[in-house]
C-alpha cells in the first residue's frame, strides 16, 4: 500500500514530505481531487484528523498529521538515512533548525501573510512586529550560512528541506528582492536548494515575488436600489419629500464620497526654498568629490527657517553586543520611519570595531521640531536621545558634514555600517 498524502499540489507544507520522498525513494502519492476547504471538511477526513488540518498522510498503520512529523516519518522509513544525521549531535542540530524554521521563520511569515491576503484583521503594529521578528531570524540564519553551505554538515538534511519550504512561502508571496538583499547568504542558500533536482521536481521553477500584496480594502457591499415601479406607487403628496434613507444606504453614500482627510500640519507650513527631493537626488548621484559637490550643495540648499537638523544617539548602546542584531535594529527603525519619507532625510551610523557598538544618527526634518506624528507613530523614537543641531557652532556643522559623508574613522572609531533614509 502506497502512502497517500492529502494536500493541494502547491501546498508548501506538503512539499516537505514530497521532497523527502524524492531523496529516500519512498513512494508517496497525492490524494486525487483534493480540494482545500472542501475535502478536509468532510466527515471521512475529520475521522482521520478531527481538526481538519492539512497535510495528512495515510499509512498502513494509521493516519499522521502535522507536516514536520510527516516529513520525519517518511525520512525514517529508510535505514541509515543521511537526511536525519549520522550522529546524536547531528540529529540534535537537525531538530534545532527544524524548530527554528517553524517558530522563527514560518510563524512570522504567516503572521505577515494572513492580514495581507484577507485572512485576518490588518493591524500595522502587529505587522511591524512580525517583520521585525522575521528579519531578526533571517539575520541569525544569514550569519550561520556565511560559513556553512547547509544547515548541518556538508549535505542536504531534513532541516534544509523544511527550512527551505518555509522560506519558499516568504520568497514567493511577500519577500521582494529589496527585502532579501539584506541577507545575501540566505539568498544564496535558498536559490541553491530550490534548484537541486529533488527540490525542483516538486517545486518547479521558483520565482521571487516582485511586490508585497496591498492591504485588502474593507468596503461594504453596495445596497440594492429601489426600482422605478416602486417609486411610482408612492403617494403624490409624498413625492416632494425625500424619504429618510436607511442607515446602510447613508453609510454607503459616505463611502462613495468620503470627506477629504485633514492635511498633515507640515503641508501647511510656509513654502521653503529647499526642495527636499533635489537634495536627495544630489546625494544619490554624487559619486566623486563628495564634500565639494554634495556637502557644499546641501548647505547651499539648506533653509534653516523651513527645516531643522537633529542628532540622535541610541540610549542603550551597552546592549549592542552582536553586530547583526544591531544592524537589524537600525534597519527596522528606518523601515518604520517610512511614514516620514516626504518630510525627512536621515543618516544612521553603527560605530565600533568590537562590541558594544554605538548607534548614532543625523536627521533633517521639515519644520523646527521633530514632527509630532513621527514621535507618536514610530515607537523607536523614544529609544534615542535627540539634540537639535546648533548651526552657530562650527564643530556641530562639521559633525553634520562627517555624518552625511560617512567619514571613517568617525569620532576616532571604526565605522561598521552607515544607512541612509531618503
Amino acid at each position: 500500500m502506497a502512502l497517500v498524502l492529502h494536500a493541494g499540489k502547491t501546498n508548501k507544507n506538503a512539499f516537505k514530505t514530497l521532497i523527502v520522498a524524492e531523496y529516500t525513494g519512498v513512494k508517496v502519492e497525492l490524494a486525487p481531487d483534493f480540494e482545500m476547504g472542501v475535502t478536509n471538511k468532510t466527515p471521512e477526513y475529520l475521522k482521520l484528523n478531527p481538526i481538519g488540518k492539512v497535510p495528512l498522510l495515510v499509512t498502513p498503520d494509521g493516519p499522521i498529521f502535522e507536516s514536520n512529523t510527516i516529513a520525519r516519518y517518511v525520512a525514517r522509513l529508510k535505514a541509515d538515512n543521511p537526511l536525519i544525521g549520522s550522529s546524536l549531535i547531528d540529529y540534535a542540530h537537525i531538530e534545532q533548525w527544524i524548530d527554528f524554521g517553524s517558530l522563527e521563520i514560518d510563524a512570522n511569515i504567516i503572521s505577515w501573510f494572513r492580514p495581507r491576503f484577507g485572512h485576518a484583521v490588518y493591524l500595522p503594529p502587529a505587522e511591524e512586529a512580525a517583520i521585525s521578528a522575521l528579519k531578526r531570524a533571517l539575520g541569525a540564519l544569514n550569519t550561520h550560512l556565511a560559513s556553512n553551505t547547509y544547515l548541518v554538515g556538508h549535505f542536504v538534511t531534513l532541516a534544509d528541506i523544511i527550512v527551505t519550504c518555509n522560506l519558499f512561502f516568504g520568497f514567493t508571496k511577500l519577500m521582494t528582492k529589496s527585502f532579501t538583499s539584506e541577507f545575501p547568504h540566505v539568498e544564496r542558500y535558498f536559490w541553491t536548494l530550490v534548484n537541486q533536482p529533488n527540490f525542483k521536481k516538486v517545486m518547479g521553477d521558483v520565482k521571487q515575488t516582485e511586490s508585497v500584496p496591498p492591504v485588502p480594502s474593507a468596503k461594504k457591499p453596495s445596497q440594492p436600489k429601489e426600482t422605478k415601479s416602486k417609486a411610482k406607487e408612492e403617494p403624490k403628496k409624498e413625492a416632494k419629500k425625500e424619504p429618510a434613507k436607511p442607515k446602510a444606504e447613508a453609510a454607503e453614500e459616505v463611502e462613495e464620497a468620503p470627506k477629504p482627510k485633514p492635511k498633515n500640519p507640515l503641508d501647511l507650513l510656509p513654502p521653503s526654498s529647499m526642495v527636499l527631493d533635489d537634495w536627495k537626488r544630489l546625494y544619490s548621484n554624487t559619486k566623486t568629490n563628495f564634500r565639494e559637490v554634495a556637502i557644499k550643495g546641501f548647505w547651499d540648499m539648506y533653509d534653516p527657517e523651513g527645516y531643522s537638523l537633529w542628532f540622535c544617539e541610541y540610549k542603550y548602546n551597552d546592549e549592542n553586543t552582536v553586530s547583526f542584531v544591531t544592524l537589524n535594529k537600525v534597519g527596522g527603525f528606518l523601515q518604520r520611519m517610512d511614514l516620514a519619507r516626504k518630510y525627512a532625510f536621515g543618516k544612521m551610523l553603527v560605530i565600533g570595531s568590537e562590541p558594544p557598538f554605538k548607534v548614532k544618527g543625523l536627521w533633517l526634518f521639515r519644520g523646527q521640531e521633530i514632527p509630532p506624528f513621527v514621535m507618536e507613530e514610530c515607537y523607536d523614537m523614544e529609544l534615542y536621545n535627540w539634540t537639535k543641531v546648533d548651526l552657530s557652532d562650527e564643530n556641530q556643522k562639521e559633525r553634520v558634514n562627517q555624518m552625511i559623508e560617512d567619514q571613517e574613522p568617525f569620532e576616532g572609531e571604526a565605522l561598521l555600517d552607515a544607512k541612509c533614509f531618503k
